[in-house]
């Protein structure tokens, strides 16, 4: 019985210095689009994983959840030294770990999960010392959402047969591309590049169609065959790139 009463102490013992030891120590993470704003739950959120650099364990993940952000405090307000920026219901994933000594780990952000063409993956390398909080971490997710809204995969029609093409094209935060807000139409080259049976035809500009966010033109496709159309954006000022493909057939 003594025997057994000393190895459950000294059991209990080791585990009362876990529990000190462990420091519950608090990292928020949020992904801010290139250019716009933060990327949220309208866009289905984002993926983020923290793991150790050293062994590969995830500490914890979780999925972004929030709004795209206070627009002025992003996109009007000259930033001055330590401005928060995750403010109010902003976009955010906040981990808590239980640390008892250093770790190097690696912040992984993928997303946006609601578009899966678009999906992008950015990380950071930081130590996390047990105790020392995190309260805003900021990744920044290059991109553009390009989705392929027309003609739908695989269409057949009978040809020649003049076709449109419709895009939508955003940043990744999903914020609209529109004349009256910050992203104007104009800042974007949207085009379609056209193969038929593998080889490429040429590429056709896509011009705002006056519904926020829309671009379209109108293809003669005069020959039969099977059609890649690959839709491409790009924001010369920025970097900012987006592509999406469907295909027709043309009988």
């Amino acid at each position: 019985m003594k025997r057994w009463s000393a190895v459950v102490l000294g059991v209990l013992v080791w585990l009362m210095g876990v529990t000190v030891w462990a420091v519950p120590t608090k990292v928020v993470v949020g992904v801010r689009a290139r250019d716009a704003k933060f990327i949220g739950t309208s866009m289905g959120g984002v993926l983020v994983m923290i793991k150790d650099v050293e062994t590969g364990e995830i500490l914890a993940k979780g999925v972004v959840r929030g709004s795209t952000g206070d627009t002025k405090l992003l996109m009007k307000t000259p930033k001055e030294r330590y401005t928060k920026l995750i403010v109010g219901n902003t976009a955010r994933y906040e981990a808590v770990l239980d640390l008892n000594e250093p770790r190097k780990v690696k912040i992984i952000a993928r997303g946006p999960l609601a578009q899966t063409q678009a999906m992008q993956e950015v990380s950071v390398t930081t130590w996390l010392v047990p105790g020392k909080d995190i309260e805003e971490l900021v990744l920044e997710m290059p991109g553009l959402v390009v989705r392929a809204l027309s003609p739908a995969p695989h269409t057949m029609i009978k040809g020649p047969a003049k076709v449109e093409i419709r895009a939508s094209v955003t940043p990744m935060c999903g914020c609209p591309v529109d004349p009256r807000f910050f992203w104007k139409p104009e800042n974007y080259e949207v085009a379609v590049i056209v193969k038929r049976n593998g080889r490429i035809l040429g590429t056709f500009p896509l011009s705002f169609a006056g519904k926020t966010s829309l671009f379209a033109t109108t293809l003669d496709l005069a020959e039969k065959g099977a059609y890649e159309l690959t839709v491409y954006a790009y924001d010369r000022l920025t970097g900012n790139t987006g592509v999406d493909k469907t295909t027709i057939v043309v009988r």
